[in-house]
């Protein structure tokens, strides 16, 4: 009976030892799992230097400029960017990155034909995330549509081969600068180094059709997780290359296009007295409109009316019907803008009543607020893009009177949107034969045949989208 009541005083203790050593084990494992949690998401240990980040792009390079070359190849124009989707989402399928596509639909299509702007049915839109899947939701946007723009014959040797189009604002680069992001940040989530998620988007219809506010309609703000700051860029040919820019409040403007319908009473030129003169009557509104910015608007408060189209008649011996002119407006307030738009309607309607003419006036489905940059994101941005500078900082620049409807992302969350120079005099292009082909001008102004995107820019473009996104998203 002693003996039982030994082994059975052994066996309890050895059970008990057993049982210590496997919760310890157990405890040890979780202290272990969680201190490699620690680990990964610690800001200090886990978040790359714009440096390493830098040349985890030069590696993508040559393939990134094989995307950029094939874009611009192939320039679509608003709303209807199928190609160029294929060719982002077959890129995102190949790096195992999640995303959704059919973004962007185009709501406005009859009214953008009203007034002459050709697009498509949209849709195109793609909307990719890198990440847990948690908050904090940073947002990484590019543009990717085109101009219906003639490029300059034998500008470059990967010429647009679309007839009338042309990626003259460089949304080629912007596309593919993001790719090349993407496939630096889903490294960082195959190695656990994201905290949160990392929304990366590619919009249709920019120039004019409004693809950002499609999607900001559909959601791509708001879906869960909700995007706690935006970012986008313009590469910018009036700065030297390597530089980059901002400023806080508005950097871009408030915009709007218009057309003026004049319509009077056609005849014989040789008898004006027996018709109504439309095309008078538009000369007139033109000069009368110059003075709602030259004397109704404080110097102060930067505003453009620009007319750009005037279009009337087709013989040299009749008196037309009508007259067309359309241009835009620019304010660097939704107000000021407002009131341009407000004071344009009263003085054309008013001359074309004082020259008998019926006059009907047309504006954009959807005029473009001004970019506003976050004051605290500026401040922010700038020691973290200092690294990406060459000369070491963000530099304060002007604001412009160009539009850019990444605004619709501004006025709904903490936005930043940066100028990143490429202006260079005598770039050197390497062509696929790895000739020099140049120099080329990379400082000829956007919206223009001869403009020329400056490769030179697309390594430093991905890594300053990847810095950005890392750095905000352990901040």
């Amino acid at each position: 009976q002693k003996n039982c009541q030994k082994m059975a005083a052994l066996l309890l203790a050895y059970l008990s030892f057993i049982g210590f050593i496997f919760v310890t084990l157990v405890n040890a494992d979780e202290t272990i799992s969680q201190l490699r949690a620690d680990i990964l998401y610690d800001t200090s240990f886990s978040v790359p230097s714009y440096q390493e980040l830098y040349e985890q792009a030069f590696d993508m390079l040559p393939w990134i400029i094989d995307v950029r070359r094939e874009l611009h190849k192939h320039p679509e124009l608003m709303f209807d960017e199928i190609k160029t989707n294929e060719i982002i989402t077959d890129a995102l399928t190949k790096l195992d990155i999640s995303f959704t596509t059919r973004w962007g639909v185009n709501t406005k299509k009859a009214h953008l034909a009203s007034m002459g702007m050709q697009s498509g049915d949209g849709g195109t839109g793609i909307v990719a995330e890198i990440g847990n899947g948690k908050s904090p939701c940073i947002l990484l946007r590019a543009d990717f549509d085109a101009l219906p723009i003639t490029e300059s014959p034998g500008l470059l040797p990967f010429n647009s081969e679309e007839e009338g189009k042309m990626h003259a604002c460089g949304h080629d680069a912007h596309a593919s600068m993001l790719l090349g992001a993407a496939a630096i940040l889903k490294r960082r989530e195959q190695l656990g180094g994201i905290n949160g998620t990392i929304r990366l988007i590619w919009q249709p219809a920019e120039e004019g059709g409004a693809g950002g506010k499609r999607m900001v309609e559909e959601g791509v703000l708001s879906k869960p997780p909700t995007v706690d700051a935006a970012f986008g860029f313009h590469q910018w040919p009036f700065m030297p290359l390597g530089t980059i820019g901002a400023k806080s409040g508005a950097m871009m403007a408030a915009c709007d296009l218009f057309d003026i319908l004049v319509s009077g009473v056609g005849g014989h030129a040789a008898m004006p007295n027996l018709v109504v003169d439309p095309i008078v009557a538009a000369s007139a509104i033109v000069g009368a409109i110059q003075p709602i910015t030259s004397r109704e608007t404080d110097p102060l408060d930067a505003s453009v009316i620009s007319v750009t189209k005037f279009n009337a008649g087709s013989a040299y011996n009749v008196i037309p019907d009508g007259a067309m002119i359309g241009g835009t407006l620019r304010s660097l307030s939704v107000e000021g803008l407002e009131k341009l738009k407000s004071r344009l309607t009263k003085v054309a309607t008013s001359i074309g009543e004082a020259h008998q003419c019926n006059v009907s006036i047309t504006f954009m489905p959807d005029n473009y607020p001004p970019v506003m940059n976050d004051e605290s994101l500026y401040q922010w941005g700038k020691e973290v893009v200092s690294d990406a500078s060459v000369v070491g900082k963000l530099e304060e620049i002007a604001p412009t009177m160009g539009g850019e409807d990444f605004a619709f992302m501004s006025l709904e969350v903490p936005s930043l949107f940066l100028a990143l120079g490429q202006g260079e005099k005598e770039f050197i292009l390497i062509d696929k034969n790895g000739e020099d082909f140049g120099p080329l001008d990379t400082t000829v102004t956007l919206h223009n045949s001869k403009f020329v995107m400056n490769e030179g820019l697309l390594q430093r473009g991905m890594a300053l989208h990847a810095h950005l996104a890392l750095q905000r998203n352990h901040y």
